[in-house]
């Protein structure tokens, strides 16, 4: 891109509330500039429990409004992407000692009855004697409660975004490193350094610091007074291989008053997390620590009967979600909530701080802030609409999942069932872009490994802004947990290859 490209906003941050602020505002006819100095959803974005849920905890902590938001938001979001977005049951079984059954049960009503649940199941008590999700646990267990919620794959959920917003006309720009903003009359003057050291210039009406846990030190580079406090606050999760067979997920009580989940995860894997930390030490740099890797271990160990130690992990991952400091002496009691910040007019071309939030919360945040932001960008206009416009893919019935791979597995026959499944869950309808007319593996080019062929990969470059193995493998998939060093290795050359030919 040349120099001086003028955007009515300019966004900078390619996590979920970037990704999302720039789909609604091109959709709304702003032309929009996302800079992002890394790969899509690689910090705090990617590094989520994957729920679409209320946060049954954050009750207990009178977080009524943000629970109802985001109950609200659940069965939204699930209709607009139901490839990347499916229903999942939850089992909380009642400890002794703990949280009283009645108490359980109360939360779990108000669970049910205050976001508007219409197609998802409604709570039931279980006994773990006679259920699926009692076989792994320990003996000694009986009451639980079954409940709705919901899971997602949340780079995922931050690519499809930017890609709508591409597809509307936004200039989504990645693995940019900002290095100016500055107010010059009544625009903001950008300036961005690309991996090949070249600057590039941009000018546009107002600015969007949607940067994460990066959002203050954003703020001060803009010379603008910063009057709020975060808290960042590192969740670390573990993966092992699957410590049970149904697909029931569980909601865990500990003694410390906290809670984990084990959910079930690609086919062969189980997720454990989450852990909440203070984190003091660079942000990039986080990764679960001995002590989070031993307490998730040991909550695992007081439920399953198959006990696990660091040795059964296969794989973590950590996540600086920016918290606002409400004062909460716990970092797991600090708000998820958000606040959306716009500068006074009389400061200039308009800055919005994003503050918060959290994943189920995205789409309502990203409509949020442009409604704020409407007043100071003339063009943007029409109302509401990213509520029932579906992502990337998404353009089928919510209830469609299964259809829709019963179709894929008809029409190319050759997929194995789990490349059949991840597919069908990571592209919907838009699978057939890349996979064509095909009528055998061969006719997708090489085979990498577990599926992965030359056809989706080339699709992933063209498409959704993937550069490095690590962007596909772990960020555009999971196949991570898969692929050995050999196949990391040829899928590396290949793409070396590309981005000379491109």
């Amino acid at each position: 891109m040349t120099t001086d490209h003028i955007f009515d906003i300019a966004i900078i941050g390619g996590g979920v509330n970037g990704a999302g602020i720039a789909r609604d505002a091109a959709g709304r006819g702003a032309r929009v500039l996302l800079l992002e100095q890394g790969d899509l959803a690689q910090g705090t974005s990617s590094a989520s429990t994957k729920l679409i849920h209320g946060g049954l905890r954050y009750l207990e902590h009178y977080e009524f409004r943000l629970v109802r938001e985001s109950l609200s938001e659940r069965e939204r979001l699930w209709a607009i992407a139901p490839h990347i977005i499916w229903p999942l049951r939850f089992v909380l079984p009642h400890r002794k000692g703990l949280r009283p059954a009645w108490l359980l049960r109360l939360g779990l009503f108000l669970y049910d009855h205050i976001g508007g649940r219409k197609l998802l199941p409604a709570t039931k008590t279980i006994d773990l004697k006679n259920h699926p999700a009692g076989a792994p646990l320990q003996a000694g267990f009986g009451k639980a409660f079954e409940y709705s919620d919901g899971w997602v794959d949340d780079a995922r959920l931050v690519v499809l975004n930017a890609r709508d917003a591409a597809n509307r006309g936004a200039h989504i720009l990645t693995r940019r490193q900002v290095t100016e903003m500055e107010r010059h009359g009544d625009h903001w003057k950008i300036s961005a350094v690309t991996p090949a050291g070249k600057t590039e210039s941009f000018t546009a009406g107002a600015l969007v610091n949607a940067a994460g846990p990066y959002v203050l030190q954003l703020i001060e580079r803009t010379g603008t007074a910063n009057k709020r406090n975060m808290r960042l606050v590192r969740g670390s999760h573990i993966v092992t291989r699957r410590l049970f067979d149904h697909d029931y997920a569980y909601f865990f009580q500990l003694p410390d008053d906290r809670i984990f989940f084990a959910i079930p995860y690609e086919r062969d894997f189980t997720l454990i997390g989450t852990t909440d930390q203070d984190h003091t030490g660079d942000i990039a740099d986080a990764k679960a620590s001995d002590e989070e890797i031993a307490y998730l271990c040991a909550g695992v160990n007081q439920y399953f009967e198959q006990a696990i130690s660091a040795a059964d992990v296969v794989w973590t991952y950590s996540g600086v979600r920016p918290l606002l400091d409400d004062g909460s002496g716990k970092p797991e009691a600090a708000t998820r909530g958000y606040m959306l910040e716009l500068s006074s007019a009389a400061d200039g071309p308009a800055l919005l701080n994003v503050f918060g939030g959290k994943i189920t919360s995205y789409r309502h945040l990203s409509q949020s802030a442009v409604d704020k932001l409407a007043p100071r960008v003339p063009s943007l206009s029409g109302g509401h609409w990213t509520a029932d416009a579906p992502l990337p893919g998404g353009d089928f019935p919510v209830t469609g999942a299964a259809a829709l791979k019963v179709q894929y597995a008809e029409q190319y026959p050759f997929l194995d069932p789990a490349s059949l499944d991840r597919i069908t869950k990571a592209y919907g309808t838009h699978a057939q872009i890349w996979l064509g007319d095909a009528k055998s593996l061969a006719d997708l080019g090489q085979n990498f490994a577990y599926g992965l062929s030359a056809a989706e990969v080339d699709y992933l470059i063209g498409h959704e802004w993937a550069q490095t193995a690590e962007d596909i493998l772990w960020r555009r998939s999971k196949l991570g947990l898969h692929f050995g060093p050999e196949h990391i290795q040829q899928l590396s050359q290949y793409l070396t290859q590309r981005h000379k030919v491109s």
